[in-house]
């Protein structure tokens, strides 16, 4: 099925972004890189000897999808855990710096805040990659005090993405919290998931599983636009959520809308649409991220009214500037206009 969406519609939508207020729940981290020289292997050991000479945060997983909403220049709040520890100092400095409200991070002194440190060398090769992390759910108290923070940022929120890395955030408890705040609302609750969760998502309006994540969860191997439609059913079936949007990297975007009308848990109707988006043939550098932009982007479009189909298009692309880009990268609004033509 071909959709366009014509200039001046993405145009309209793209220049709302910034009057649109987002609440992102979910795992923050920090994505460290330690830059270094390599020179000679250490006498010690078959490993290289790194000499070090620089080394640099950026936000990562929630807090780097946060960060795509904030540089479209719409408000974000984030609800997630954090440490008492230097990383936690680290993450607050960044997300001050990016213009996140952060006032909903639940500190819990029992747990480390989530940092991924890599070693690279100056020619962007990854040596060693040490995980600072608990991934086990928030226990009850620090559950309970996410809801809470949900609850008091939500009224405030035109769309609420869930941004789940299997850190402990995403508790059942906090998951139905979102779904009950974006129904009282009348708001769409995105999410980006991840499989081990997918019964968690329940009552979810868009989740967004990657290529591999929809292998996984639907035991399928994904090759055609049919394969992917059948899998987005499948997995739509498994997570109990509305619609589903399959991104596949070069392959573009599927997406499986769905409107189900539930009365006292009898399915009343569906109304099906499906829709393959052609990712936009352009130089790919690196699609670190862009996942993350794709999430920000489609929130952000069903925030200023646009259909589903409309948010996965404008999703496409901005992940097509996202791409070009090296590293996590975000879009602004400027970037995405000038690709809109």
């Amino acid at each position: 099925m071909a959709h366009h969406l014509d200039a001046a519609r993405a145009r309209a939508l793209v220049d709302q972004f910034a009057s649109r207020r987002v609440v992102v729940v979910g795992d923050v981290m920090i994505d460290e890189f330690v830059v270094g020289r390599v020179e000679r292997i250490s006498p010690e050991a078959p490993v290289p000897v790194v000499r070090y000479q620089r080394s640099d945060a950026r936000l990562g997983g929630a807090a780097n999808v946060a960060q795509n909403v904030a540089a479209y220049g719409a408000h974000v709040a984030l609800v997630g855990l954090v440490g008492h520890d230097d990383a936690a100092t680290t993450l607050a400095r960044l997300l001050g710096a990016a213009g996140i409200d952060a006032s909903g991070l639940v500190r819990d002194a029992s747990r480390p805040t989530t940092r991924k440190q890599r070693i690279v060398t100056t020619r962007n090769q990854q040596v060693a990659r040490i995980d600072y992390e608990d991934d086990a759910d928030a226990q009850a108290e620090a559950s309970a005090a996410l809801v809470e923070q949900l609850r008091r940022l939500a009224p405030g929120a035109d769309v609420i993405v869930v941004s789940d890395y299997l850190k402990g955030v995403v508790t059942p408890a906090v998951m139905q919290a979102a779904v009950d705040a974006a129904r009282a609302r009348g708001i769409a609750l995105l999410v980006d998931p991840k499989i081990p969760h997918i019964d968690r998502y329940r009552g979810a309006t868009l989740v967004t599983p990657n290529h591999h994540e929809a292998e996984m969860a639907t035991a399928m191997r994904i090759r055609t636009s049919d394969d992917a439609c059948e899998a987005a059913r499948r997995f739509r079936a498994a997570a109990g959520c509305e619609s589903v949007m399959i991104t596949r990297g070069e392959h573009g975007l599927w997406l499986l809308e769905g409107r189900a009308v539930v009365t006292h848990a009898t399915q009343v109707g569906d109304l099906v649409a499906e829709m393959g988006v052609d990712a936009t043939a352009q130089e790919v550098s690196d699609v670190t991220g862009a996942g993350d932009t794709v999430i920000a982007t489609c929130a952000l479009a069903l925030a200023c009214g646009a259909s589903l189909p409309e948010a996965a298009m404008l999703a496409n692309d901005a992940a097509g500037v996202s791409v070009s880009k090296f590293g996590p990268a975000t879009v602004t609004r400027d970037e995405l206009l000038a690709r809109l033509g």
